[in-house]
């Protein structure tokens, strides 16, 4: 029998239900300290999702110290005496929307608004792709129970398949590329204190003495034939930014 998944829009991220419910089985002594979980293999047949939805949840796993990786064997429960710090890890940062979704808060868009624009340099330069190119910007604000608002301001090369309706950009980014068919596989980001331009105190509406955290991303496929580029901007007394550490085999 498969595991039922909640997969309305409001639902938490896949891998942190699974996430919860192999926890939830270590807890109750379904599976006890040594023992060898199910194989990825099998438990995305129990679940019904990919590969890559198990593995995330496991990841979150071994790095709260509930499992263990074993080169060639498998996937162990760990003790809570054998609940040892790491010492080789990996970076793992997870998104202000699935840091809320995991405590119970919902992030939302409160407003969002799309246009086709030249390239200046900057921004030809992240996409990679020649100054005066036609983008697209998509600017949104967003946040938890319509407060707390976030400023995001994301590029991406212009193609006619997207759309140009604002209305089509307040649900998730990601799973509207996905019906697109580009699946982004890899991230990289950076974080840093900022002191806001004239155009985040007024989307933020905040003084300009007022600090922010900036994020700045570039994501792109497997195939590397798209890449977003998004700056965001947060009020730096209303967020805190968590980086998440994985054990590596």
């Amino acid at each position: 029998m498969k595991y039922q998944l909640n997969t309305e829009k409001d639902a938490a991220p896949l891998y942190i239900q699974i996430k919860n419910d192999l926890k939830k089985k270590i807890e109750d002594g379904y599976w006890k300290p040594g023992d060898k979980i199910t194989s990825e293999i099998e438990l995305c047949n129990y679940y019904d999702v990919s590969r890559i939805t198990v593995r995330e949840a496991i990841n979150e796993l071994v790095w709260e110290n509930y499992l263990v990786r074993k080169r060639a064997k498998g996937t162990f429960v760990l003790s809570e005496k054998d609940r040892q710090p790491y010492q080789d890890y990996s970076t793992h940062i997870k998104s202000h929307a699935y840091e809320m979704n995991e405590i119970g808060k919902e992030v939302k868009t409160f407003h969002a608004e799309i246009n086709k624009i030249q390239s200046n340099r900057l921004i030809a330069k992240e996409l990679e792709i020649p100054e005066g190119t036609e983008v697209i910007q998509l600017q949104r604000l967003r946040g938890v129970n319509n407060k707390f608002p976030i400023f995001f301001k994301t590029y991406w090369k212009y193609e006619p398949y997207f759309s140009l309706d604002s209305k089509d950009y307040y649900e998730s980014f990601y799973r509207l590329l996905s019906s697109h068919g580009i699946k982004i596989t890899k991230i990289q980001e950076y974080l840093e204190a900022a002191v806001p331009t004239t155009e985040v105190q007024g989307k933020l509406n905040i003084p300009e003495e007022k600090p922010v955290l900036k994020r700045v991303r570039k994501a792109t496929n497997a195939e590397e034939n798209f890449i977003e580029y998004t700056e965001c901007y947060y009020v730096g007394d209303n967020y805190r930014y968590y980086v998440h550490l994985d054990l590596m085999e």
